[in-house]
């Protein structure tokens, strides 16, 4: 509340100050105007000076040098009309040819009020007569007091766009300058705030009119870095507990896997004592392979599987898995099918060997185990411009529409609906998509063109090198 006091409260005093200072400066551009225009040094003054330095001679009126020179300046003429006679008794060299040298009662008054013969005309009295100054047709625009000069009249759209840019260009500079502090304060405040979500240690200063602000986000700050230190620590004792947990179940549970190998094999049982004998070293094998998944899948989440990078040629690991799985495929109730485009070049990415090879495994394990009646498995293999694409698909019993968005967002948490006694898409899935994550790669699941799942992997190619022989 203190920071939004302080800006207030700095608003409200450029405000004033923004319309003390255009009062100022708007009241100087009136007065220069103004001081253009000033009746005390315009025609009306010549008039006045050049009645004044007219002077009665034997040889009739002359005027002085100064004023005629003035009047020359301005190329104004000058005439003095008799009061009595109302004739022309003087006039300068340059009258006009149209100004008349006999006047009515009548005509002296127009004299006094306008123009003559379109010259603007202003008068000065004298005690015997009246003498009349004009100017060019064009130098005012006369009423009776002030007299406008046209050239002023013609700028003055001009004159009022340059007080409009005067204005504007005071409070520009009033704004930038009393802002300077206060953008210099903000741009801190908004790189504060930028960081927070990063994981980078921050600290913005404290000072300025922000720094209330400052020290919130300062405090923010130290929150999150301990929410994630904790975080950590937690993610780190989790995992610590099932790597832990998952040792202590595998040498209890190779122990029951090799006596019950051992009953298995006994002549001396019967028939259906050696069966439930290979029950469960069967079931003991998938507990350990369940654990050792578990236990995968945990370092993974918490990025504590070390990778061994290296070169791998994806497509000689992607044969490999293929020829494993038909090796092992006694019962021949799962035939796959190698489809590669021609000319196959072999890609190299860098990754793990072994856990690139686990993911491929799992996703040719996973048909296998959601198809017990068999099908028809096959896996593409494909180089694009700067990825390799493995897709694996199957024709088997496939996987509903709504449980398929359900797979693709969260793969361990997949329960078949038909009984908790079927297979569910869990782990295996879930490290597939840890395995390939963590080589920046993407899984996409899909439905299969023969009713199927389809599960395509696509990763990156080396840039060290794409390919080779």
């Amino acid at each position: 509340m203190t920071s939004v006091v302080k800006l207030i409260r700095r608003f409200v005093g450029i405000l004033v100050l923004s319309m003390f200072l255009l009062f100022i400066v708007n009241v100087v551009i009136l007065l220069a105007v103004a001081s253009t225009q000033n009746p005390g040094i315009g025609p009306w003054t010549t008039a006045q000076e050049t009645e004044a330095g007219l002077q009665k001679t034997e040889a009739g009126y002359t005027l002085s040098d100064e004023m005629t020179k003035m009047l020359k300046d301005k190329d104004a003429w000058a005439v003095y009309i008799d009061n009595d006679t109302g004739k022309v008794l003087w006039h300068t060299e340059n009258l006009p040819s149209e100004i008349p040298m006999q006047y009515t009662i009548a005509d002296i008054s127009s004299l006094t009020r306008g123009y003559l013969a379109d010259y603007p005309t202003y008068t000065a009295g004298s005690e015997n007569g009246l003498v009349v100054v004009g100017f060019p047709k064009d130098r005012y625009w006369k009423h009776m007091s002030p007299s406008w000069d046209y050239d002023f009249i013609r700028n003055s759209p001009y004159i009022a766009l340059s007080a409009i840019g005067i204005n504007v260009a005071v409070v520009l500079l009033i704004y930038v300058t009393a802002n300077t502090k206060l953008l210099r304060s903000v741009r801190p405040i908004a790189d504060g705030i930028q960081a927070l979500p990063t994981k980078t240690p921050l600290y913005v200063k404290e000072k300025g009119l922000l720094s209330d602000l400052a020290k919130d986000i300062n405090r923010t700050a130290d929150i999150l870095q301990s929410q994630r230190r904790d975080l950590r620590k937690k993610e780190a004792a989790r995992a610590d507990w099932i790597s832990g947990v998952s040792h202590d179940i595998r040498t209890p549970l190779s122990m029951v896997m090799g006596y019950a190998g051992q009953l298995e094999d006994a002549p001396e049982l019967s028939e259906d004592d050696r069966r439930k004998a290979a029950i469960i070293r069967q079931q003991s094998v998938k507990m350990k392979n369940l654990v050792n998944d578990l236990n995968l899948a945990s370092k993974l989440e918490y990025n504590m599987q070390p990778l061994c990078l290296e070169q791998v040629n994806m497509a000689a690991v992607a044969r490999q898995c293929a020829a494993d799985f038909m090796n092992t495929d006694i019962s021949g109730k799962y035939p796959l099918e190698w489809k590669a485009q021609e000319n196959l070049p072999s890609c190299v990415v860098r990754g793990d060997k072994t856990l690139l090879g686990r993911a491929l495994n799992n996703l040719l394990n996973n048909a296998q185990t959601h198809n017990p009646d068999g099908c028809h498995i096959t896996m593409g293999f494909q180089v694009e411009e700067d990825s390799c694409c493995i897709a694996i698909e199957d024709d088997g019993v496939g996987i509903p529409e709504e449980k398929l968005e359900k797979l693709k967002n969260t793969p361990h948490y997949m329960m078949n609906d038909s009984g908790a006694d079927e297979p569910r898409h869990g782990l295996g899935l879930l490290i597939v998509q840890q395995i390939i994550k963590a080589h920046h790669g993407e899984v996409k699941f899909s439905s299969g063109a023969n009713g199927g799942l389809r599960v395509e992997i696509r990763l990156p190619l080396s840039s060290e090198k794409k390919y080779y022989a």
